[in-house]
């Protein structure tokens, strides 16, 4: 399996952020290709240094006196114009009051006269590693730029475990009101007034990302956003879960229940893993997804396989007016796409976004 950092696949079940009284997982002395984590409490001989609580290396460490340590998808790169995309990027805040900010990418010398489709996106990391302005996803979304002619919106919010869920659907939702508040052309983002074509908008992420496009795609549908017309939402390998396996997930249960844990850890007040927000099977309001259309891409080796053919089966079937398609990469493991973003099958996933964002262009 293709270890990833937009999906810890090896918590055990049970987990509780800083909980004192409850062990957030079973310690592990060795790794293994299906337990990628060093789990361990280290004692540390020098009461000067901070004790590790739990080592889930090489993606985070919690200590005991409570702070994060994050061993991956930290790095910073600049914003700026891409040589090899010809992709214009910068940063904009999106709410100063909690200093969350969105990188904006724009192709570079495009007609200023030329209205582009706005795509709203929400970068992966099992909710708690992970930004929009590191390396691997400033580059993916110079890609995705490049290949579908729009203007993104790759979105920052806050990570569990300090920030536990639902926070992070709250600052998703908050983002995408800002991108909203453009509709007039009076907004505070000039790319945005003055480019952006809210009659074709779209909502995507990877992963957890997928997941916060899901939810946020679910508000619209409930509330609305006045001007903003949803086209499409686009979901890559999608982080959905549930309490009882489905198909090939009941093969390999301990996996299942590292997977469990994930949810515990980021969502500690969380009824469960029946809860609507990482199982939409269950939600009785499903079939108000908002948006006209919807794009599911699964991996034929991603663990999460069988919730993404689930989930596009149930609105396809359903209630939900819209339509759906589903596309399956049958060696693709879990976002292949940004760990390897030049292979073949990476740049077709990307052609493959483009064609449906572009679907009704003349």
């Amino acid at each position: 399996m293709c270890i990833s950092l937009s999906l810890c696949p090896s918590l055990t079940s049970g987990s509780q952020p800083f909980a004192s009284s409850h062990s957030l997982l079973s310690s592990r002395s060795t790794t293994s290709k299906n337990s990628p984590f060093l789990i361990r409490s280290r004692l540390s001989m020098d009461s000067t240094i901070p004790e590790v609580a739990y080592d889930y290396s090489p993606f985070l460490r919690i200590y005991k006196d409570g702070h994060v340590e994050r061993l991956s998808g930290t790095d910073i790169v600049p914003s700026g114009l891409d040589p090899k995309t010809n992709v214009l990027s910068k940063d904009a805040v999106y709410s100063p009051e909690l200093n969350l900010s969105s990188r904006l990418y724009r192709p570079h010398n495009t007609n200023p006269d030329k209205k582009l489709p706005v795509l709203v996106y929400y970068h992966g990391g099992g909710f708690c590693i992970e930004n929009p302005f590191n390396f691997r996803y400033h580059g993916h979304l110079n890609n995705l730029v490049a290949v579908s002619n729009v203007i993104a919106i790759s979105v920052d919010y806050r990570l569990a475990p300090e920030h536990p869920l639902p926070i992070a659907y709250d600052d998703s939702w908050t983002a995408f009101k800002w991108v909203a508040s453009h509709v007039n052309g009076d907004g505070p983002e000039e790319w945005l007034n003055s480019q952006a074509d809210f009659g074709r908008v779209f909502l995507a992420g990877d992963s957890a990302g997928a997941n916060l496009a899901h939810q946020v795609a679910m508000r619209y549908g409930q509330e609305k956003l006045s001007g903003i017309d949803l086209t499409g939402v686009i979901l890559v390998h999608p982080y959905f879960w549930g309490k009882e396996p489905i198909g090939t997930e009941g093969e390999n249960l301990e996996s299942k229940s590292r997977i469990d844990a994930i949810w515990n850890f980021v969502c500690p007040t969380s009824s469960g893993l029946d809860d609507p927000l990482i199982n939409p099977l269950v939600d009785p309001r499903l079939d108000s997804l908002g948006g006209d259309r919807l794009l599911v891409i699964i991996g034929g080796k991603d663990f999460l396989r069988e919730r993404g053919w689930h989930y596009y089966e149930r609105l396809s079937k359903g209630g939900w007016e819209g339509a759906a398609e589903i596309v399956e990469g049958n060696d693709d493991e879990h976002v292949f796409h940004l760990n390897d973003p030049t292979c073949e099958n990476a740049v077709a996933l990307l052609k493959r976004i483009a064609s449906f964002i572009n679907k009704d262009e003349a």
